[in-house]
């Protein structure tokens, strides 16, 4: 009977393991930077992510000579040069872009879109004729900051200082000479789920605009089925994340858009305060991105003044 026992506390016993030591995963590469972008994944993703890499760089090597040419002739042949150039590299790197509404025709226009991603210049680049307003910082990096200075990009400090009061007065000399611009007014880029308070004092300039057109600005799919909000941190670019990783990441996705809509064109005089005008654009912004994201056909919207 005690044998009995003995065998019966025996068997209620967990048994023993029969691999002492826990299992240990490595990394596919070493280093933490490496795990979200190089881990075991088929080969199709790093074989298409690198031709898409390589395919940006020739295009860009070929168009920076010929943008160079056009800089120095006075037609505008190099704002539609560099509409081509970002539709291109668009196709290039399997981001394709859906427009809804009408660009505004009026010359020194006064684009003002929401701001997720460094991609937002790939894709507002080539559907709006325009030159963008970016923050100083950009002009100084290597490669990237002269291609931006051949778009004839405006650099400002970004910052809630005197400054950008200044700076302001060369926004207004290019649109008083009839260019368009391309403002971001969040002021920085978010994760792309919402669309962050437009700062009042970068739209100083808007009042030598001809027209102000606010731009929402989406990306709604992704491998070819709507992006939901898990999806939307890989297009977005913010916080302090690497512009190489990320593009590393885009290139091996497939089945990516991006929709840009285009709001009804309003005139900055009809709203003379700045405060107003900003709180007007930023809802019809917001509202706009809300409708793409969820899915729902995207309506152009017009610019109230809020009560």
């Amino acid at each position: 009977m005690q044998s009995v026992l003995r065998n019966l506390e025996e068997a209620l016993k967990p048994r023993r393991q029969m691999r002492i030591t826990p299992l240990r995963f490595k990394p596919f590469m070493p280093g933490v930077a490496w795990g979200d972008i190089m881990e075991p994944r088929p080969l199709g993703g790093r074989f298409r992510a690198i031709r898409r890499i390589v395919s940006a760089v020739i295009w860009t090597l070929i168009a920076i000579p010929i943008q160079c040419v056009l800089m120095l002739l006075p037609s505008q042949a190099k704002i539609s040069f560099g509409c081509f150039y970002h539709r291109v590299l668009c196709w290039l790197i399997g981001l394709r872009v859906q427009v809804v509404g009408k660009v505004s025709d009026e010359p020194a226009t006064l684009f003002l879109p929401n701001h997720s991603s460094w991609l937002d210049i790939l894709v507002l680049g080539s559907v709006l004729r325009a030159s963008f307003v970016s923050k100083s910082e950009v002009g100084q990096w290597p490669v990237i900051g002269f291609v931006a200075k051949l778009g004839r990009t405006v650099f400002v400090s970004r910052r809630r200082t005197s400054t950008v009061l200044r700076e302001a007065d060369t926004m207004r000399e290019r649109l008083q000479t009839g260019d368009s611009l391309i403002l971001f007014a969040e002021g920085t880029s978010n994760d792309g789920t919402r669309v962050l308070p437009f700062r009042s004092a970068f739209l100083a300039a808007a009042v030598d605009a001809k027209a102000v057109q606010p731009v929402s600005l989406v990306y709604d799919r992704l491998g070819g089925l709507p992006a939901c909000r898990r999806d939307r941190p890989l297009f977005a670019w913010y916080g302090d994340m690497d512009i190489a990783s990320h593009f590393w990441r885009i290139t091996r996705r497939s089945g990516a858009r991006a929709t840009v809509l285009l709001h009804e064109v309003a005139d900055p005089a009809s709203l003379p305060d700045r405060k107003l005008l900003t709180a007007a654009v930023n809802d019809v912004v917001a509202a706009g991105a809300a409708q793409l994201r969820q899915n729902r056909p995207g309506t152009p919207l017009f610019l109230n003044a809020p009560r």
